[in-house]
């Protein structure tokens, strides 16, 4: 038996809070609990005179823009639309792709599009005059600091109101005040979820460590156990570093995510269940399923591995990690990480070829791959070839090993000091 929450205690805490009014308040509007909680949260706590929710379209798809419409009707509010699929497609994600976006087995999302989220509640703020800006964030989550962040760039003289973490609200006493209210609530976990075209969260913050996922939560994948009993062989072309062509069909970014999301999801790829060290360094169980971008992301890393010389390689890995750090932590408009941007879009310039994968239940075999400005050269390196006369290598390995010899002698001296005697002999001294 859960908690039982008094709405009316819950109500009561909230307008007995301390606060200031507000003449226009923008709201950052997904049609989610806390967005749509937020909108009467506006009207009923800060006696908003005039509640401006925007709502955006980062490709979480039609039936979520609808639901987010729906929604607004019973609120009796007319969200301002913002179609940013453009903006996040050409902008945001090739950054993501090229730089392997991965924080700690996260494939970087929604720390993108909330930041993208905030820029342009942000802007469409300030034009319309607002003297605040309201988001959902939780104060034991990430959302805070990147919309906090990105609000104070974008709208630096509004305040932000963050009502969930502001009056120290659960989920359940959310859910509560939200029947009293009669705001519209429909979730199948508690949490709900978070979809981008590139992944989907699901039940952020509220998964507990053993707890079971039923299989009918998710949207693009189908389990591995239930997947289909014969593989599937697709693929994927990449021009400097972002894929242009699935399945021999030229196609632009959003739709070959769209089509992966599909057909890698009903052959079981795509299923995150991890710990995440989340900005406040406090861990949760996170639910990702993210097809897709799983495809994309390991084939990108095995086309860098192809065309781009050691060093680089290894640099870039510590250039990848700061940069899923800084995206993660809320700092996608920070000078430094435009300078990674540059740096990674630099690199990506031989990064081109084509892929041939199987996939089946839960797994990727890459079966084929053709690199014009692949560095892999068989016809030197193979012990099958003649690529060049070994003998050649007979100086460079000594050379290589005269470290290792002075090593040698160091260790030997070493050694000899801590023999008895030599010990006794300076004790004696």
């Amino acid at each position: 038996m859960g908690e039982k929450i008094d709405p009316k205690a819950v109500e009561k805490r909230i307008m007995d809070a301390p606060g200031k009014t507000y003449d226009k308040v923008a709201v950052a509007y997904s049609g989610g609990l806390d967005s749509s909680l937020g909108v009467e949260i506006a009207r009923r706590k800060y006696k908003a005179k005039e509640v401006i929710a925007v709502s955006l379209d980062v490709g979480q798809g039609q039936d979520e823009v609808q639901m987010a419409r729906d929604k607004a009707k019973v609120l009796k509010i007319d969200p301002v639309f913002i179609d940013a699929r453009k903006e996040f497609t050409e902008e945001w994600l090739p950054k993501a792709i090229r730089s392997n976006s991965d924080y700690n087995g996260y494939p970087v999302s929604t720390s993108m599009t909330r930041q993208l989220v905030a820029k342009l509640v942000g802007i469409e703020a300030a034009k319309r005059g607002c003297d605040a800006v309201m988001e959902g964030s939780t104060g034991k989550g990430n959302d805070q600091y990147r919309m906090h962040n990105t609000f104070k760039l974008f709208a630096p003289q509004m305040e932000v109101l963050c009502y969930v973490r502001d009056f120290d609200l659960t989920r359940k006493e959310e859910e509560a005040i939200c029947v009293e209210w009669g705001v519209p609530v429909k979730e199948q976990l508690t949490g709900g979820d978070d979809k981008t075209m590139w992944c989907r969260s699901i039940a952020s913050g509220a998964i507990d460590l053993n707890q079971e996922l039923p299989d009918d939560i998710w949207q693009w994948l189908i389990p591995p156990r239930k997947a289909r009993d014969k593989g599937e062989t697709i693929t994927l072309g990449y021009v400097e570093g972002i894929p242009v062509e699935l399945c021999g069909k030229t196609l632009g970014l959003d739709e070959v995510i769209a089509q992966l999301n599909v057909i890698a999801g009903r052959n079981g790829i795509g299923y995150i269940d991890m710990f995440e060290d989340g900005i406040m360094d406090l861990k949760s169980r996170e639910i990702y399923e993210a097809p897709a971008a799983h495809v994309i992301l390991k084939l990108h890393r095995d086309l860098e591995q192809q065309c781009l010389p050691k060093e680089e390689i290894q640099f870039k890995k510590m250039v990848d990690a700061k940069w899923a750090y800084m995206t993660y932590h809320g700092e996608w408009y920070h000078p430094l990480k435009a300078d990674l941007d540059a740096f990674i879009a630099q690199s990506q310039k031989p990064v081109s070829g084509t892929y041939k994968v199987e996939l089946y239940k839960g797994n990727m075999m890459i079966t084929g791959r053709e690199a014009p400005t692949s560095l892999f050269t068989p016809e030197i390196r193979s012990i099958k070839s003649r690529g060049f006369d070994q003998r050649w290598s007979v100086n460079a390995a000594k050379i290589r090993g005269l470290p290792f010899e002075i090593l040698s002698k160091r260790n030997a001296v070493l050694e000899a000091m801590q023999t008895p005697a030599a010990n006794a002999k300076g004790k004696k001294a």
